[in-house]
């Protein structure tokens, strides 16, 4: 996994630069002492599939960093505070370290992370088609056969006209996977197939399935998203 460390302590960052270094399965792509260098100079440099991230940091904060990424690897927060603790879950983060930080605690929590990892190379994604892992077999689903995806625990539910496919993935590394032409995630817990879509009302959608019509709602903070990835006429 390729990672990237943003904290503007420097003794902390070299000691997770030393940590990374001891683990044979992580590779230290670059180190900035802020969000702002970080923002210049990741999108030059190879993917990145780690970012350990400190919170309080001067002019952006690791929040307001999480906030102006279109698309989010892997996120590890090491902070010397707790109190960010239940915002930095929200974002789907792998895992909340406490400084100082053990490389016991350190590798309990990059384990994590190479678990995500590696379950979501099961995941192949074509240009008109993706292949989801079902048992032991990769079963090829063509985009337009996707009515909508739905949150499940620790998994997501694909939802087609003839079959539902459970897989261990996040809503968050889903949605990164689906193009964002063809998908929108319009709840916490639901991302649509955009064509699918038959009507708009009130706070949810409506799409034909064979069983009938299915209503799925619409979170307030994805509205405004939704209204802009719709080809809308209004007057």
């Amino acid at each position: 996994m390729n990672c990237v460390v943003i904290d503007d302590d420097k003794l902390s960052r070299k000691v997770v630069e030393s940590y990374i270094e001891r683990t044979d399965f992580l590779t230290l792509g670059a180190s900035y002492p802020s969000a702002i260098d970080a923002i210049n100079n990741i999108k030059k440099n190879e993917p990145v599939d780690l970012i350990f991230l400190d919170i309080e940091m001067p002019e952006m904060s690791g929040m307001e960093f999480l906030n102006s990424l279109s698309t989010t690897p892997q996120i590890i927060i090491i902070s010397s505070k707790e109190q960010y603790a239940l915002e930095a879950f929200e974002y789907d983060v792998t895992d909340y370290l406490l400084k100082p930080i053990s490389y016991s605690r350190f590798f309990k929590a990059v384990s994590k992370a190479n678990k995500r990892y590696k379950n979501s190379e099961g995941f192949v994604q074509d240009k008109s088609e993706i292949f989801i892992k079902s048992n032991s077999s990769l079963v090829r689903l063509n985009y337009h056969d996707i009515l909508w995806i739905e949150a499940l625990e620790n998994y997501v539910v694909v939802n087609t006209y003839q079959e539902k496919y459970t897989i261990h993935f996040t809503m968050k590394a889903i949605e990164e996977k689906m193009p964002s032409a063809r998908f929108s995630r319009i709840h916490r817990s639901y991302i649509v197939n955009l064509s699918k879509i038959e009507l708009i009302e009130d706070n949810s959608v409506v799409i034909d399935t064979e069983a009938g019509s299915k209503s799925i709602p619409i979170g307030k903070s994805y509205r405004d998203k939704l209204m802009g990835d719709i080809n809308l006429m209004t007057r």
